[in-house]
């Protein structure tokens, strides 16, 4: 998994694509496909944060429930908001333009959101007509662009315009990556991989001022502070006034970082590289108490009283071998054990309630699985013809994105689970 900040895309998803056509006294034709970026005023990117017109929903990332509505990631473009009053019809009824944002989280009626190195306070009391409260600086440095593109603290790109074009090079010679394409000319195309905000199941109910998402998150809020990871690092803002939040502190880690799960006062944090364990009592300072190491392979991480559940998984990034679900022993939280492992096909996020347990598991599709026995795990329903990424679970309610769309199951009855609705994702 991992949603990635551009920084460390940057070397893998150039989507650079050349064709030989012909060749012609040393001269060869070549086809380049490359994104320009579009820039627009810091101001112009702040004052466009609004309700703005619903748009269809094209590379979803994030998910998130608070109440009747649905918060939908836009993969470095926004927020979608979907109202969910009637699971069977949901209405995508409004989009919050927000350049560069990759995670979110919600306490009461703040919403917190990325907006490449800041951090946006954004007031949804009525969601159809948001308000933004506070703009945080440079908490997130590593979304800085860089390879010639233009760090103006005044300018923010905003989105990405494909083009095509054919340049003339020398046949066999070396005429450079970009055929002679300025460097700030081309860059890589802004995709990157689905992804959810993480939290407890329990946290979901309509009393909670928290919200509830899936199992791929870099964003959580436990009481009165947001804690956020980037690649190599845990960042703590207080949110104790929840319109104005403060930066508070930053702790160093190693790299790779995925993921991030609360629970009971700790943090699971999931890593290209193993699993940490850190303990908030001191919500300002938080002291890592245990670690599980596995191969180098991307890894979502959920937890309960007495497990950890973690989905390994290979990827171009992740650069791992073999596809698995690890359940950890984490009784002891200074030394978590593997008790054992489970062959899937491509594990993505996962949730559990109570002893149900769901794994997104890519082009596998959505498994249920009876885990009262954790060394017996068992599956009991598995929904094929999707390709999954993550899910958030609940009540026998489950809301899944899917290549193809934003699905719903009610699996109130494990022999008995019953699609409620599909919302398209346009291809």
């Amino acid at each position: 998994m991992r949603i990635r900040s551009f920084s460390a895309l940057l070397t893998s998803t150039i989507a650079l694509l050349f064709v030989f056509n012909s060749c012609v006294k040393d001269k060869c034709t070549r086809r380049y496909v490359y994104w320009e970026p579009v820039y627009r005023t810091k101001d112009e990117v702040r004052a466009n944060i609004k309700n703005n017109s619903s748009r269809e929903i094209e590379r979803p990332g994030k998910i998130y429930i608070r109440g009747n509505y649905i918060f939908l990631n836009e993969i470095d473009r926004g927020i979608h908001i979907i109202d969910n009053t009637n699971r069977s019809a949901p209405k995508n009824i409004a989009f919050i333009d927000i350049p560069g944002n990759l995670d979110m989280a919600v306490k009461g009626n703040i919403l917190y959101a990325d907006l490449y190195t800041d951090l946006v306070a954004i007031d949804i009391t009525d969601p159809q007509q948001v308000i933004v409260k506070k703009f945080t600086e440079n908490i997130f440095p590593e979304r800085y662009y860089g390879n010639g593109f233009s760090q103006n603290p005044a300018m923010v790109i905003q989105d990405w315009i494909r083009k095509d074009t054919t340049v003339q090079i020398d046949c066999g010679g070396n005429s450079g990556l970009f055929g002679g394409l300025k460097s700030a000319d081309v860059f890589m195309s802004p995709l990157s991989s689905f992804s959810g905000q993480a939290g407890p199941a329990a946290s979901a109910g309509g009393g909670s001022p928290f919200g509830v998402g899936g199992s791929m998150a870099r964003f959580t809020i436990v009481n009165n502070y947001l804690y956020a990871v980037s690649n190599s690092a845990l960042n703590v803002v207080s949110i104790a006034n929840g319109a104005d939040p403060v930066f508070s502190n930053k702790v160093q880690m190693n790299w790779g970082i995925e993921t991030l799960y609360p629970f009971n006062n700790r943090l699971f944090i999931g890593s290209t590289t193993g699993m940490f364990i850190f303990d908030i009592a001191n919500p300002t300072n938080p002291v890592q108490l245990g670690t599980f190491s596995h191969a180098r392979k991307c890894d979502p991480v959920i937890a309960d009283n007495t497990n950890a559940f973690v989905t390994l998984r290979s990827g171009t990034t992740c650069q791992g071998f073999g596809e698995q679900l690890d359940v950890l022993d984490i009784s002891n939280l200074s030394n978590p054990t593997l008790i054992k492992s489970y062959p899937m096909t491509n594990p993505h996020g996962l949730a559990k309630d109570g002893n149900t347990l769901i794994i997104c598991d890519g082009r596998d599709g959505l498994k249920f699985y009876n885990a009262s026995d954790v060394r017996n795990l068992s599956l009991q329903k598995q929904m094929t013809g999707l390709e999954t990424y993550d899910v958030i679970a609940f009540n026998g309610w489950a809301l899944v994105v899917a290549k193809d769309g934003l699905y719903q199951y009610d699996y109130s009855s494990l022999s008995n689970i019953k699609l409620i609705s599909k919302m398209n994702i346009k291809n």
